[in-house]
């Protein structure tokens, strides 16, 4: 869930910082919080990652790299259930979520614009 977390804040300070995605997968607005999919069907039976076999961490600019830095220094000491409580307070996810019951699965998306606008705010 944590992984989850900083991949999140990591697009979203992107689109902030960078004026672009990080990554183009889509972001969901879960139950527990902003998920991206094809990273949860790949590691939802691992406990704790470490390194992730598909991961090109080489392939980021200077720029992506500072940024998940900046996240990783920022919410990387944070536990998931933390984070997920974070996400929850926030409009991006809350908006996404806005027709669903509060513990009703949904695959609604946390869009960009939306991540670009509230971070930027802050």
């Amino acid at each position: 869930m944590k992984l989850q977390k900083l991949l999140y804040y990591s697009q979203a300070w992107s689109l902030v910082w960078d004026d672009r995605p990080m990554f183009r997968q889509r972001i969901e607005a879960w139950v527990n919080g902003p998920v991206v999919r094809d990273i949860y069907r790949k590691l939802r039976t691992v406990y704790q990652v470490d390194s992730v076999d598909s991961g090109q961490a080489e392939n980021l600019t200077d720029d992506q790299r500072e940024t998940v830095d900046a996240v990783l220094s920022h919410y990387g000491k944070r536990s998931s259930q933390w984070l997920s409580d974070l996400t929850h307070m926030e409009d991006p996810w809350r908006e996404s979520r806005a027709k669903l019951a509060p513990h009703e699965r949904g695959t609604a998306e946390i869009t960009h614009a939306s991540m670009a606008e509230y971070y930027s705010g802050l």
